[in-house]
């Protein structure tokens, strides 16, 4: 979906208030809190419970740095007025990104078991063209490039950094048209997962960005990745609480996890997304393939 940020006279002109909002932009402090939260109570019991519970403790560094280095006031970004604003592959970023890597890393190296420090000592240790290289490919999403320990580290410090970002742009916006479903028409990465809501967005479907957090208004029965309306099918584990949900389609052989917050409001995308591994497990063994990104486990590389 293109949808376009709007200028300042854009928005003066703009005369219907009750549109439904295309884009729902993140509150990072309220997000935080709720993801780690979230993590935790699905770690109870769970198989994967040690790697959610490292999830939960990544989230609450992002929170801490957060709080204790909030970014400051960037210059132009109030003028930013276009599709995708803070396109991951083409923003020239502020390398106060390497300074919230330094301060995940400390937050949580204190929790950190053997195999995690030692993933940590080698961030520590590297270079920083090395790093703003790694971050590059990672959003370029050429994950081949980085290993996925290190991945989940550099893209919380990037993700950090991308969230405070569009709490400076304006977000006012309208819808251009209907294509590009599978980017954020904020960064332009790759959704999570899409979560259909309650309260005064009832029924709504709104996919959720992987970098910048940012969410978008789409129609459900309708794939995320390639537009196509016929033959989507619905998958679950457990078709009695289906809170996690995929939908598949048979046009791009792709699926994205849908989740509802009618059976579950405290569900959440990525923690949910996490902890629901195993559909993602059955689905591949069908020959589909996912077409979101999960911020908190990369693909696994060969080298």
């Amino acid at each position: 979906m293109s949808i376009k940020i709007l200028s300042v006279d854009e928005i003066k002109q703009k005369t219907n208030s009750y549109d439904v909002p295309p884009i729902l932009f993140a509150n990072p402090k309220n997000l935080y809190q709720r993801r780690a939260k979230r993590l935790r109570s699905l770690a109870e019991n769970h198989p994967l419970a040690n790697y959610l519970l490292f999830a939960a403790d990544l989230v609450e560094s992002q929170l801490a740095v957060l709080e204790n280095q909030p970014l400051a006031p960037q210059e132009n970004l109030q003028n930013l007025a276009e599709i995708q604003p803070l396109d991951a592959k083409t923003f020239k970023r502020d390398d106060i990104w390497l300074t919230y890597l330094t301060a995940i890393l400390a937050e949580i190296k204190p929790k950190a078991n053997d195999q995690i420090l030692a993933t940590i000592e080698l961030l520590e240790k590297s270079a920083k063209s090395e790093l703003e290289a790694m971050a590059t490919a990672l959003l370029s999403e050429e994950f081949n490039l980085v290993s996925a320990d290190k991945a989940v580290f550099i893209w919380a410090a990037l993700s950090l950094y991308w969230v405070q970002l569009t709490q400076q742009i304006p977000h006012n916006c309208r819808v251009e048209d209907y294509d590009n479903l599978q980017h954020c028409p904020v960064c332009g990465s790759a959704p999570v997962a899409s979560i259909v809501q309650i309260g005064t967005s009832q029924g709504l479907r709104y996919v959720h960005c992987s970098l910048c957090e940012s969410e978008w208004n789409l129609v459900r029965a309708q794939c995320t990745n390639c537009n196509n309306q016929k033959n989507i099918e619905m998958w679950s584990l457990d078709e009695k609480l289906a809170v996690v949900r995929a939908e598949s389609c048979h046009e791009c052989e792709s699926y994205l996890k849908i989740m509802f917050q009618e059976k579950d409001p405290y569900v959440e995308p990525v923690a949910d997304d996490l902890a629901s591994l195993f559909l993602d497990i059955e689905l591949e063994e069908k020959g589909l393939f996912r077409s979101g990104l999960n911020p908190l486990m990369f693909p696994a590389t060969e080298s």
